[in-house]
């Protein structure tokens, strides 16, 4: 199968290569030429084609039954655009589907008018971030069922699959989906998946600020604030390589953690100016709206916001975090 993807940006260009290396032909586009040849070095030779244009894009996808297209760009008018201008050159049948992170209301209201047209419109929250192209991407996607079960191939292809995760136990055929257990999960209606997405990154905020915050006391327990005879020189970076190993808290969020606490045992590579992306945000407004106490998902967004007006060992962790699973890079101070 043929598919248009517009972006090739930190994740674009890794969910394009892993459709290749599953067999599908992907039509590239993207407005920077060292993005692009990067993108097609990590393709299966002979399945990426690259376009100059939109119209080349749609022309290219002709061929097939329902025509394509996945954007793969920063939310809000970037995306709003995009989704626009693909629209005007799709027709009945065919399929949009933004991969970023836009808020669930606007992708309501996309599918609505996108209906109009005939165009189905499928939102796919998409977690996995620049490893998703070794690991998979865990994909929660929402639209119109029909259209959601066509692109099904594709989404097979990126999620990352049973492997060696067991599933729960008393999951019942019939009652719970099998694809969930592969890493992909369809969610609903149109906004359903990047609402999942939206809480899935909320919950990401409260554990990232409690691994943060318990390195930071580990940390400081060395620091001349405390009693001389209660002080303890912690090594954070062997305690963070502990704990990956049978303890509770073990997770990829720790992985990180410690890989960036072995290379760098204060971090100083780090800002701890947190960024955040606006999923944050988006949960504490939908808690707000359904009367859900949110506390510790609110703690964490308003830390983030307190971090760009001065940093502590704490908000390192974080940056050394985000940096970690997403490549993202803070300002520098």
């Amino acid at each position: 199968m043929y598919i248009g993807i517009i972006g090739l940006g930190r994740m674009g260009g890794n969910i394009a290569a892993r459709l290749t290396r599953h067999g599908h032909d992907v039509v590239l586009l993207d407005r920077t030429p060292e993005t692009f040849n990067r993108t097609v070095e990590k393709c299966v030779d002979g399945k990426a084609h690259g376009v100059e244009t939109l119209e080349e894009m749609v022309k290219a996808l002709s061929a097939e039954k329902r025509r394509v297209i996945w954007i793969m760009l920063p939310a809000g008018d970037v995306t709003e655009g995009m989704v626009k201008k693909v629209a005007a050159l799709l027709g009945e049948g065919d399929i949009i589907i933004d991969g970023g992170n836009t808020y669930y209301k606007d992708d309501i209201r996309r599918s609505q008018e996108l209906a109009k047209k005939g165009i189905s419109y499928i939102d796919v929250g998409t977690s996995g971030g620049v490893w998703g192209l070794e690991r998979g991407y865990c994909l929660m996607y929402g639209g119109e069922k029909s259209a959601a079960d066509f692109i099904d191939p594709f989404l097979e292809a990126l999620a990352p699959g049973v492997g060696d995760v067991v599933p729960s136990p008393n999951r019942q055929e019939g009652k719970h989906n099998p694809r969930a257990e592969k890493g992909y999960l369809y969610c609903g209606p149109a906004g359903s998946g990047h609402f999942v997405k939206m809480v899935h990154n909320g919950i990401e905020y409260g554990m990232m600020q409690a691994f943060a915050e318990g390195f930071d006391v580990l940390k400081s327990k060395n620091s001349p604030l405390v009693a001389e005879d209660q002080r303890f020189d912690l090594n954070v970076a062997d305690i963070a390589e502990l704990w990956r190993r049978g303890s509770v808290v073990s997770s990829w969020l720790l992985d990180l953690t410690a890989q960036a606490l072995a290379n760098s045992g204060d971090l100083s590579e780090f800002s701890g100016q947190v960024q955040d992306s606006g999923e944050g945000r988006w949960t504490i407004e939908a808690a707000i709206e359904e009367d859900v106490p949110a506390p510790v998902m609110t703690a964490a967004l308003f830390t983030r916001f307190r971090s760009r007006t001065g940093n502590n060992f704490a908000e390192k962790v974080l940056s050394a975090m985000r940096f970690g699973f997403g490549g993202h890079v803070e300002p520098k101070k």
